[in-house]
């Protein structure tokens, strides 16, 4: 087993194979034993189903390590504005008994209530000046910062969630789970917005501290209660741990980043005419199942087509479908000529729609757009509604993917969304400070 490099950080991973269950448990064990919790308040921030992560075995152990030291234990599902688990999803998710209310009460679980806004709480706000600083000046307004109140009525607040190549900030994870996972709108449309700013291509997989990062990191640091976190590195295929690592969210982030870009990235010798991208019905709209398209599309020749082939998904999102159908998916020039055009619609739904459509130029005296790939749609949203938004559709029942997969050309990638795909030519980027 090898260990964290940070002193400050318990944890240990491999690459090449996973974690024993004895080395998880002294692991928790070493890890909760330094962070000093006895008669504390504490709120542990998970992920939703939407992440391949042993999230009932880590909601056992740490629910048994933690019962009767810790004065009370929440559990506060960090949705962002993903649409809210069910009972019963909570319950496969975590591994409880049941999904009747009376269990969910007493496991004290909650759904972020990101539509309620008497769930919010303001820590004050960054200003426009530092917001400059941070975004490396591609963005001047003031953000205020809100977040959900448990985390005002908790002494220490604990993310335990897994670290992934992810197309707005890097590296997903650590801080992450506070914003946007139980923030209010506000920050999570200013750092979606700057990823897109950036473009999901230059962010996703970056290594280190990104301006996005920093913004998010920034807000954390306005939580009054100590953050603390867990941070896994998986297997996608069976949510085995490579890796472990308890520490503060920015050191115990920054190791299991460090693990996951060499677990989570792999690479192709050269680019395909068509990419096809089966995603897991994990990604229940492509709100979700977008994550098909950004890990992929690196790998799609100049004019190629990316073909999302999702028959689960029938709509673009269940929370920001009317948003979408205004703006539609383009390249985020379009989205910068047409700003005051679209000064109604959420940034962070107008970073979504430049995240799926991907890198493009707009020509605004002729109206022209070009993007360097099609996106194609072999979903269950119909034709005329993938069309009336900018991206292109097939009839999901006439791709075979077995016989696809043995077409010159093609590159047939099963349960997509979580590993990220590049040119094996491509330069890696370098860790900054982490």
């Amino acid at each position: 087993m090898s260990t964290a490099v940070d002193p400050a950080v318990v944890g240990a991973g491999r690459a090449d194979g996973v974690l024993t269950p004895w080395e998880i448990e002294r692991l928790l064990d070493d890890g909760l034993a330094r962070w000093e919790l006895d008669g504390k308040r504490v709120v542990c921030l998970v992920p939703d189903g939407t992440r391949t992560a042993p999230m009932a075995l880590l909601y056992a152990a740490l629910r048994e390590r933690l019962t009767g030291v810790v004065a009370s234990l929440d559990w506060l599902i960090a949705l962002g504005t993903h649409q809210p688990m069910t009972p019963d999803a909570i319950a496969r998710h975590l591994g409880l008994p049941s999904a009747d209310p009376q269990t969910l009460a007493a496991h004290r679980v909650h759904n972020h209530a990101w539509a309620d806004p008497s769930t919010f709480i303001s820590l004050g706000e960054i200003s426009a000046e530092e917001m400059r600083d941070l975004s490396d000046g591609q963005m001047s307004t003031a953000v205020p910062v809100r977040v959900n109140r448990l985390l005002l009525e908790c002494d220490v607040a604990i993310v335990v969630g897994p670290v992934f190549p992810h197309e707005v900030v890097g590296f997903s994870g650590g801080n992450k789970y506070f914003f946007p996972g139980v923030s209010a709108p506000e920050l999570i449309d200013a750092s979606h917005w700057l990823g897109a700013l950036i473009t999901a291509s230059e962010m996703i997989g970056a290594r280190g501290v990104t301006p996005v990062r920093k913004l998010i990191d920034r807000a954390a640091a306005l939580v009054p209660a100590e953050r603390r976190c867990a941070a896994m590195v998986v297997r996608t295929r069976d949510a085995g741990l490579h890796g472990l690592y308890l520490g503060s969210c920015e050191e115990a982030w920054a190791a299991a980043a460090h693990l996951s870009a060499a677990v989570h990235i792999t690479t192709v010798p050269h680019p395909y005419d068509t990419v096809v991208s089966v995603v897991p019905s994990m990604y229940a709209d492509l709100w979700t199942a977008g994550k098909g398209v950004y890990k992929l599309e690196p790998v799609v020749r100049d004019g190629g087509e990316l073909i999302l082939f999702a028959p689960h998904v029938r709509s673009f999102s269940e929370t920001h479908g009317k948003a979408i159908a205004r703006a539609g998916y383009h390249c985020r020039d379009f989205f910068l000529t047409h700003a005051a055009d679209l000064a109604d619609v959420p940034l962070g739904v107008l970073a979504h729609g430049a995240h799926v459509r991907g890198l493009g130029t707009y020509d605004a005296a002729r109206d022209v757009e070009n993007c360097r790939i099609t996106v194609t749609l072999a979903t269950g949203i119909p034709r005329a509604e993938c069309e009336s938004v900018g991206l292109a559709w097939r009839d999901h029942r006439s791709i075979d993917l077995a016989a696809w997969a043995d077409r010159e050309g093609v590159f047939v990638v099963p349960r997509a969304g979580e590993i990220l795909h590049r040119l094996a030519d491509r330069p890696q980027i370098a860790d900054p400070t982490v």
